[in-house]
Formats: C-alpha cells, sequence, structure tokens
C-alpha cells in the first residue's frame, strides 16, 4: 500500500465514524464514538499536513467538547421526582415498587431517577409549579367498595403528577403498574406568570 491509498483509507473513516455517531441511541455510548470521530479528524489533518488544525480540533474539538456533552448529558438525563418526606426514606425506595418499577423504565431510557423529598403537600405542589421537580408522586389509600371505614394497604394508590411531556407519554406507555393514575400538568412559563 501506498501513502496515497492510507490517505483515503484514514479520510474514509470520517463519514463512516459520523454515520455510526448518528444512530447511536445511548447518549454514552454517543459521546465515546464522537471522541473517535474528533481522534480521527485530527489524524485526517495531521496526514493531510494541517498540524495546527490538528492539535486544535484535538484540543478543541475533542476534548472540551467531550466534556461539555458529558456534563450536558449526566445533568439532563434525570427525573427529579417530588415526594412528601414522610414514609420516604432519603431513596425514596420504601419497598415501593412504583419506585423500582419506575428505576427500570427510566434505566430503558438512560435517565436516571432522583427523588427529592418535600415536608408539605404546598411545597411539593409549589416544587412542581415552579420548575423545581418534573414530577410527584402521592400515595393515597383507597377505601375498598363497601368498606368504607378502614382502607386496606392493598388499596394504596400512587398519583404521578407530571409537567413533562415526553415523560408522560413514555410512562403512560411503558408504565405497567395498575395501581398507578398518571396525570400530566402544564405548567406556565414563567415569563407568562408577570
Amino acid at each position: 500500500m501506498n501513502d496515497n491509498s492510507i490517505n483515503i483509507i484514514i479520510t474514509a473513516l470520517l463519514p463512516l465514524t459520523a454515520c455510526i455517531l448518528v444512530v447511536q441511541v445511548n447518549p454514552y455510548h454517543a459521546l465515546v464514538i464522537r471522541g473517535v470521530l474528533g481522534a480521527i479528524a485530527a489524524l485526517v489533518y495531521a496526514v493531510l499536513g494541517a498540524a495546527d488544525v490538528a492539535l486544535t480540533e484535538a484540543l478543541m474539538g475533542t476534548l472540551l467538547s467531550i466534556t461539555l456533552y458529558a456534563v450536558a448529558v449526566r445533568s439532563s438525563l434525570v427525573l427529579r421526582l417530588g415526594v412528601l418526606e414522610e414514609g420516604t426514606d432519603t431513596k425514596g425506595t420504601k419497598g415501593s415498587r412504583l419506585m423500582a418499577d419506575l428505576r427500570t423504565l427510566l434505566d430503558k431510557h438512560y435517565m436516571r431517577l432522583e427523588v427529592v423529598p418535600y415536608n408539605d403537600l404546598q411545597a411539593l405542589d409549589r416544587a412542581l409549579m415552579d420548575k423545581e421537580v418534573h414530577a410527584t408522586c402521592l400515595r393515597k389509600v383507597l377505601p375498598e367498595e363497601g368498606d368504607l371505614e378502614t382502607p386496606h394497604p392493598e388499596s394504596q394508590t400512587d398519583l404521578l403528577a407530571i409537567r413533562v411531556q415526553r415523560i408522560y407519554e413514555i410512562l403512560q406507555a411503558e408504565l405497567s403498574s395498575p395501581k398507578t393514575v398518571l396525570t400530566y400538568v402544564k405548567v406556565p412559563n414563567l415569563e407568562e406568570k408577570h
């Protein structure tokens, strides 16, 4: 192989890597492939004799952008769920089947669940309206039919109020718990309040 054919092969890697990057579903895999794409671009520039552009691509286009993308992906792929403090530990688990189902479902979409406890119902509602949380969860114990006096623990219903349309659609389609009631809450923008 001569130098010209090696240059063609290295240059052909650039669009091939870009196509692989575009079809990635997992954002963390996309970050890794973006790093590979930047490294190949820097290699192409170096092979073609543009060492200064290669160094700029390696430092700015690859290292800095990957770091910024990683921070953005890590912070944006989280569902902040507001719950009442009573009866919930700091992880929001308390043996709740709903929390386990939510974590499993969100893992499929490469998201994390962050449970944020609040002292009372007003603070919980205000957090949703002020966009501090993406959703709220309340556990209601409803009496069984014919038994209005003593509700049974099995008759607990989880009420999820969600302010993000896409998360609501995902949960509505994939959350299979019959004891969970989903509600989409349209929250006005902060500019609209004034």
